[in-house]
């Protein structure tokens, strides 16, 4: 039976939540088909059995689909909210969730044991010249039994995610007629840092007699190649349209190129840094060329992927930072509960929000998710998600409040 409450919410552009409680069924994972397909590709039974961009079981939509995937932390509870319709959909549990990352359809949430996966039912396909939206139900899907600490890197086709005991599990992002991601295989790969899917091959940093070489590896597993440049202590990685990028000990490695003929790129940090102060997450707009990561308490690092030159900002103590991408204001919310906004090249604080009341919302699980137009912070401690305008002075464009502590968020549908 379904419960539904209708919570209002409140701010400039009040709107009615509908907190739907029912649990969803299991479900296969889909891409764009029903078996993994190169980016631009479309896959049909015959060439008139079904239009262009057909997804069995979602609906194409004209705009994009933009979801929360949010877990509290206490109770372990897992809700999807649509922020198109207001819906709030309850798709099970994540006893222990520790940490929790996106890839723009699906959601991973860290437990002690293994990885509870999420598919947020709104995702977007990128064709190149043109996309495609889909919405579909979101659903849980059967956890992966992988030892954390848990490192997790997409592509189109697969997840990478790195365990403690160095395995790495590749998990097709299309897999038919299952109700837990389609497993390729597990790969002994001798590594406990982040293994990156780029261009159909594996970067496997960590590895080596040094412990500081980057191989390139296909999906097997087999080596084809190590990078001539060098990448100590490898934490942070992410993919942007320039390239993969892998934080290292002394700066970055941005890696570049296509069909398995890669190269890499140092982009050191041009002064002195305590290993404390070493970028180990980056935070970004999917596939935007502006990155952001903490850099120690009280400061953060902006990385232009393009200009390959990182900018050091002092915030003062800080929990969580992003940026939308080039032309946009870093975003950074400090552990007093303020958002404050500053300009990517000089530094310069150009606006600030006070948004949480209980500063201590402001910690280790502190979110600052963004899209084009919009940035999302969670608020454990009032039970909501505030909406920002980050291009209108960070104007509180909704609050979103909820039946539940909202510890751990991704954005999903862009």
């Amino acid at each position: 039976m379904t419960t539904t409450h209708l919570i209002r919410t409140a701010g400039p552009r009040a709107r009615t939540l509908v907190l739907g409680l029912a649990l969803t069924t299991l479900t296969a994972l889909t891409a764009c088909g029903t078996a993994p397909t190169p980016p631009g590709t479309d896959r049909t039974t015959t060439a008139e059995a079904r239009p262009h961009g057909h997804v069995e079981g979602a609906e194409e939509t004209g705009e994009a689909q933009s979801r929360l995937v949010l877990a509290d932390g206490g109770s372990g509870a897992v809700h999807v909210l649509d922020l198109v319709t207001g819906e709030v959909t309850a798709t099970g549990r994540a006893p222990g969730v520790r940490a929790m990352t996106g890839d723009g359809r699906y959601a991973y949430l860290s437990t002690p044991k293994g990885l509870t996966v999420v598919d947020s039912g709104g995702w977007t396909v990128d064709h190149g010249d043109h996309v495609h939206h889909y919405r579909a139900t979101p659903r849980a899907l059967d956890p992966v039994p992988v030892r954390p600490p848990h490192r997790i890197h997409t592509d189109a086709r697969v997840t990478a995610v790195t365990g403690g005991d160095g395995t790495t599990r590749l998990l097709a992002r299309s897999a038919p007629a299952s109700a837990a991601p389609g497993e390729d295989r597990a790969l002994r790969l001798g590594t406990t840092a982040p293994v990156v899917p780029y261009q159909d091959h594996l970067l496997v940093p960590g590895t080596g007699p040094g412990r500081d070489t980057v191989e390139v590896r296909d999906r097997t597993g087999k080596a084809v190649t190590v990078l001539t440049e060098r990448c100590r202590t490898t934490r942070a990685a992410t993919v942007t349209r320039r390239g993969a990028v892998l934080g290292c000990a002394d700066g970055a490695l941005i890696v570049s190129g296509e069909d398995g003929d890669l190269t890499a790129h140092r982009v050191p940090y041009g002064r002195p840094v305590a290993p404390g102060e070493r970028a180990t997450r980056f935070d970004h707009r999917p596939g935007a060329t502006t990155l952001t990561a903490r850099s120690g308490e009280d400061a953060v690092w902006v990385l232009d992927v393009t200009a390959r030159r990182w900018t050091l900002i002092r915030t003062g103590p800080v929990a969580a930072v992003n940026t939308a991408g080039e032309g946009t204001p870093v975003l950074a919310l400090g552990t007093d509960g303020v958002l404050r906004a500053y300009d990517p090249t000089t530094g310069r604080r150009t606006a600030s929000r006070a948004l949480l009341k209980d500063a201590s919302g402001a910690g280790a699980t502190a979110v600052v998710a963004v899209d084009s137009d919009r940035a999302y912070v969670n608020d454990p401690g009032g039970d909501r998600v505030h909406e920002i305008d980050f291009g209108d002075g960070l104007r509180v464009a909704r609050v979103l409040r909820l039946g539940f502590s909202p510890t751990h968020l991704v954005e999903t549908g862009r």
